[in-house]
Parts: C-alpha cells; structure tokens; sequence
C-alpha cells in the first residue's frame, strides 16, 4: 500500500513517540495505524483472541491482546504508551443483545479513559460518528453545533456513540487531553467485514439493488480520514470534536458512481418510504428474530433514512487544515478491493 502523503500537513514523527491504536485491525482503524506509521510514529496495537489479521499485513507494529469490556487487559495492553487513538466500536445496525453493543462502545470508552489516565497518556483522539451530530430532514448539512440529543438518536448504534462520545468530551473538559473526531461515512480499500456502507458496495456489485430509497450521506476517503486523526492529535482542541467529511450525495448518486465505475446498470426505480418501512418490518422480523441472522434492511435503518445526514466540515477546515477531497476515487479503490477479494 503507498505511503500516506495526501492533503494535511505532515506531523513530525518526534511527536508521535509511542501510539496504542484500537480498532486496527477493522476498517477505518487499519488505515490510522498505517497513517501513523507513515508518520514513524512507534505503533501498539490491541488485538483480541479472535481478530482477523488480514488488515495488519505488512504493518509494522507490536500487538496486545486484549478486549475493550476487560479493563485490565487494557491497562496491561496501554502501558508505556504516551499517545492513544481509539477507533475501535461495535459498528452494526442490528445486533441480537443490545447491552453488548453498549458494554462495548460506552463501556469500552470509559475503560480506556481510566487506563489512559493511569499510564499517563499525554494525548488521545477518540474516534465518534456523524450519526451523533443534530440532523434535519430539510438536508441542510449539519455541523458540531447542530442541536441535538440523546432522544434523537435511533438504532442501539447511534444511542451507544452518542453516549460514549459525552464520556470522551466530559474527559477532555475535564483535564485530559481528549480530542474527538466524527467521521462521516468513510469509503475505501480494506473494509473486511465489511461495514454497512461497504454492503452498499458489495450489495450494488451483486446487482442486489433493484431500487433506492430517497436518502442522502456524506460520503469521505478513508485515507483521508485516517490522516484527520493524525491532525486532531495536533492540532485539535481538547473537549472539542470534528467532522471529517466528504462530498454530500445522495443514495442515487452514490449507485450512479457505483454503475459508473464498475459498468453495472444503477437502479431507477425509486422505493416509496412506506415500502421500504415495510420491507425492513418483514426482513427484520424473519431473518433477524425467526433465523437469527442480520437483516439486509431493519426497521431503525430505513427510519436513519428519513433524514439525509449532510454534514459540514467547515470547523475541520479551520482549525486542522481538512480539506474535502472528491470522493469517487475512494469508491473505485473500494470497488476494485471487493473485486479482488472475494466478496463479490
């Protein structure tokens, strides 16, 4: 994989003395690590008994084995480190045991907090979504001020980041160094499970979309989003978060790219909201409750879908020198990764 020199501002590798990443074995994880890593930064890496390898091939990096719901593996894993990035998170739109989700993605937060302040970590970024940020079904791009509150969140997944995220900001206007970043929907090579935009791929090159529904995301590099990490450490404000974003587009536009790039037909069917609702009751209740498999569409993701997560990342702009780059080329990567391993 080619170095990661792109739009921001290199960090001098002094600075990035001894990095703990979580999460890098998965998608957007993978890609900070290997931004570090091309910063010089020392890298340790938390992996569990279980994790897939695939995404550290060639990375050069020390593993800890360890889980974010066991706290003293944590500490152990941390130790000696003076900078951590948590990117780690249980990222699914259904899950069988609600309270897993939230051990993992409340729970975890708070323990790498504790065990950051214990090993005396100089700086750390935690890694949020934009699904906790106030959205409005005018699509008018929402910001880190947008209003916003728990109640608004739908689906286990976002109520579970927004109320990690509240700890991580807490901390960092509470004396720690914390810095959070919110990604919006980051697209690109490496997405092993893969994520639920990276079934949006997969789905579209299985001709597995024979209409769309009238919804929108702020689609970003993934790359680019890793080096946003690199720069919040920096440059970030600590108890303060940013957007990372990309291009604004809609779901039909996106699959128009997609049609594009791979020469597969994009749908033209447009799905009323109502049938779409319908279809999620159905897929929800046969494959998620009677065969105990996650459904290709529930009824909290068409619900999400109401509302078109535009997103601005004009405070990135300002204060970490982000800047939005086009996002096909990511797409086309995501794409010809897929290809080429199998998934399709």
């Amino acid at each position: 994989m080619p170095p990661y020199r792109g739009t921001l501002l290199r960090i001098p590798p002094r600075k990035l003395l001894r990095a703990f990443v979580t999460g890098a074995t998965g998608f957007l994880g993978s890609h900070v690590a290997r931004a570090l890593a091309d910063q010089g930064a020392e890298l340790r890496l938390l992996v569990r008994p279980t994790s897939n390898l695939k995404n550290l091939e060639g990375l050069k990096a020390d593993t800890a084995t360890g889980d974010l719901r066991d706290a003293a593996s944590l500490q152990k894993a941390m130790d000696g480190c003076d900078t951590v990035f948590h990117v780690a998170a249980d990222y699914r739109l259904w899950v069988r045991d609600p309270a897993e989700m939230y051990r993992s993605n409340v729970g975890g937060t708070r323990a790498i907090l504790e065990a950051a302040r214990t090993s005396g970590v100089r700086r750390l970024v935690y890694t949020s979504s934009v699904a906790t940020v106030g959205f409005n079904h005018d699509g008018h791009p929402a910001n880190e001020d947008s209003p916003v509150a728990l109640a608004d969140m739908i689906g286990h997944y976002k109520r579970s980041k927004f109320m990690a995220e509240q700890v991580a900001m807490e901390a960092g206007r509470s004396g720690m160094y914390v810095v959070t970043v919110n990604p919006t929907t980051p697209v690109g090579e490496q997405d092993v499970k893969p994520t639920p935009t990276g079934r949006i791929v997969v789905d579209f090159l299985k001709c597995k979309f024979p209409a769309y529904v009238e919804t929108g995301l702020n689609l970003v590099d993934v790359r680019e989003c890793a080096r946003g990490h690199v720069a919040a450490l920096e440059k970030g404000r600590p108890g303060e978060r940013y957007i990372l974003g990309g291009e604004d587009l809609t779901l039909k536009q996106i699959l128009d790219k997609l049609g594009k790039i791979s020469g597969l037909p994009s749908p033209r069917v447009k799905l009323p909201y109502v049938f779409a609702f319908a279809a999620g009751v159905v897929d929800e209740a046969i494959t998620g409750r009677m065969l105990q498999r996650e459904p290709r569409a529930t009824v909290d993701t068409v619900r999400m879908g109401k509302k078109k997560m535009f997103a601005s990342s004009a405070k990135a702009e300002r204060e970490l020198g982000w800047q939005i780059v086009p996002v096909e080329p990511a797409l086309r990567r995501a794409v010809e990764w897929f290809q080429s391993n199998g998934y399709v």
